[in-house]
């Protein structure tokens, strides 16, 4: 008597090297996606940073001639140096309302460096800006 033991198994022998051969670019894929995300975020973070800093010194400075020196000098050591950080750095102060009362405005921006990363579909540099208005004390002497 024979028994119907239902349909053959087929061997499996090899399957994980197709699925690893598959699966191999898109796990990659999405490392390097993470890590580009990652990056511009982080590079927002510190442009947000520099340019509260920047408005900060702008405002306390005692003219609008020293408001821009002063921007820079703040906003500049928040974004460090390297070849996966900022290029192009830019600090831009509005001092037109610079009275007291007023308000200064400051606006770092900069580009993040994506080429070094070859996702398809992703930019190789994309502009990063951050514009910060601080109030300047009503009750000091502005010159």
């Amino acid at each position: 008597m024979t028994r119907n033991r239902g349909p053959r198994r087929r061997s499996q022998n090899g399957s994980m090297s197709v699925e690893l051969v598959v699966l191999t670019p898109v796990v990659v894929m999405f490392a390097l996606l993470a890590l580009g995300l990652g990056r511009f975020e982080l590079l927002h973070e510190q442009v947000v940073g520099a340019a509260q800093a920047g408005a900060e010194a702008a405002a306390v400075a005692p003219s609008a001639a020293q408001a821009q020196a002063a921007a820079t000098a703040a906003a500049t050591p928040g974004i460090p140096p390297g070849p996966h950080s900022c290029r192009q750095l830019s600090v831009v102060t509005d001092t037109e309302q610079f009275v007291a009362g007023g308000s200064v405005r400051v606006t770092v921006s900069c580009e993040v460096d994506f080429s070094d990363l070859l996702i398809p579909g992703l930019p190789g540099h994309e502009s990063v800006q951050a514009v910060v208005t601080a109030p300047i004390d009503p009750y000091r002497a502005v010159q």
